[in-house]
């Protein structure tokens, strides 16, 4: 049994195990989440057993929360292995205990002593004396948001794939139809599509099916349909042109099942735009009334995507947010629906804009030994608001934004891969402010972001002059040059 001491000066009631640490959860439980079973383990004092052994079923699990609940546990830390951690969870918070997700690196044993046991009863020891973080956790209804949307992702990319089946078999029947379209899913393309499936082979019948918009004649797609109709490809074809049809339409299930998640969502309270971490943004300032008119008129909305929910995600998304984040140059409406449905709507659960983009790891790394910095780089993640702000910066690098300017001039210094983190963080420090305190978004433009680069660069290089004993004088502008 381990012995626990009192110790003056560690606080009021504290105890201190014999290692010395402050002892700062009293009921603190630890989780080594397996596939088929999960060990679990609480203070020695709390059970004669102190570390015992569930199965992954759900009547254990249930078991597993009696015997922690009949303990008097109050708080469990678990690691994050797969996906097997989310129904223990579930039944654990939903008894009312507080679960901290703890990534695995965070809790690494010792070498040596490497056991399901032993993991236990070390991360629990971790989180009696509170050296464990949990990881960010969404509230249940962003969690239900966050499922759909990401299983809505996976929709379309097995549609995508049937798309990917459709062209090899035409290419197989030799049939160039991509090569006449641009897009094989378009009006012009499923109709040919459909026709071949449907036992048309005549290729000016098929090119008869050309939509008006399409920029090749019917010539030349009466000369791209003429091929050999093997039954085999013609049947692959088929197939591969109903599973397209059904992820379609599981597509559009989903989007209502989202819409409804979206609707079903409670705005947090908002801090008073004047807060002092909002100004942490330059390109939020607001710049005067001509300028937010021609910064208005530049913005235009994202193209519409047959890919896209069927229902008007800005719309539905300006009314539970209160602010239109789609205003935010490179923020498509797919992209605003992406990030809150991983962040959530709540800004509050990081204490700064710094906290929140280290979360997403697009701050700088820090590895620094004997006072040398060894590494700045930022950390690899699978996080997917973070690739989706990646994206979205470079496609921002496009426009003639003060954003665009940003992008292009840090690329042309640095690298664009380093460009691309950089500007996707500006993106998440506007889209952090945009929610936690109301500030407004208007672009300044390519040209005064560049003008104010000059001025500051120009500011620069007189604080040096001073410095160094030299006034810094600008010579006037010859005549007929402006």
């Amino acid at each position: 049994m381990r012995k626990t001491k009192e110790k003056a000066g560690v606080g009021k009631g504290a105890r201190v195990a014999e290692n010395g640490l402050p002892v700062v959860h009293r009921r603190a439980a630890g989780i080594d989440v397996g596939a088929t079973f999960h060990v679990v383990a609480v203070g020695a004092e709390s059970d004669p057993e102190p570390v015992r052994s569930f199965q992954s079923f759900t009547g254990d699990l249930h078991r597993l929360a009696d015997w922690l609940v009949a303990l008097g546990v109050t708080t469990v830390a678990m690691e994050s292995t797969g996906v097997y951690w989310i129904p223990v969870f579930e039944i654990l918070e939903a008894r009312g205990l507080e679960v901290l997700l703890v990534n695995a690196s965070h809790v690494k044993n010792v070498p040596g002593r490497k056991s399901d046991f032993n993991d236990a009863q070390w991360i629990q020891r971790l989180h009696e004396h509170g050296l464990l973080r949990g990881s960010f956790r969404p509230s249940d209804e962003v969690a239900v948001l966050r499922a759909y949307v990401r299983h809505r992702a996976r929709l379309v990319e097995l549609a995508a794939s049937s798309v990917q089946h459709m062209q090899k078999a035409l290419m197989q029947m030799n049939v160039q139809l991509h090569h006449v379209v641009s897009d094989i899913t378009g009006a012009t393309g499923m109709k040919i599509v459909r026709a071949i499936v449907a036992g048309e082979r005549d290729p000016a019948v098929l090119a008869a099916s050309r939509n008006e918009r399409c920029k090749s004649s019917e010539e030349e797609i009466c000369a791209a349909l003429t091929g050999n109709y093997r039954s085999e490809h013609v049947f692959a074809l088929q197939q591969a042109l109903e599973l397209y049809d059904v992820y379609l339409a599981k597509t559009r299930a989903c989007d209502a099942k989202i819409e409804e998640a979206l609707q079903a969502l409670h705005r947090p309270i908002r801090l008073p735009a004047g807060d002092p971490e909002a100004k942490q943004a330059p390109e939020q300032a607001l710049v005067g009334r001509k300028e937010a008119k021609r910064g208005r008129r530049k913005h235009q909305a994202p193209r519409k995507n047959k890919h896209d929910p069927a229902f008007d995600i800005a719309r539905v998304v300006a009314t539970l947010l209160g602010v239109d984040l789609t205003q935010i140059h490179g923020f498509g409406p797919n992209v605003v629906l992406l990030l809150i449905a991983e962040c959530g709507t709540d800004m509050s659960r990081w204490a700064t804009v710094k906290h929140f983009t280290s979360w997403l790891t697009l701050a700088p790394g820090c590895k620094i030994s004997g006072g040398k910095v060894l590494s700045s780089k930022t950390r690899r993640s699978a996080n997917r608001a973070a690739h989706a702000l990646r994206m979205a910066a470079v496609s921002v690098g496009k426009t003639s934004t003060a954003l665009g300017a940003f992008y292009r001039r840090l690329g042309a210094r640095v690298g664009k891969a380093k460009a691309v983190i950089a500007t996707a963080r500006k993106l998440a420090v506007l889209f952090y402010n945009t929610l936690r305190y109301g500030v407004s978004y208007v672009d300044p433009g390519a040209s005064a972001y560049e003008e104010r680069y000059r001025q500051r660069s120009v500011d620069n290089l007189r604080r040096r002059a001073r410095g160094l004993g030299f006034e810094l004088v600008t010579a006037p502008s010859p005549e007929g040059v402006s």
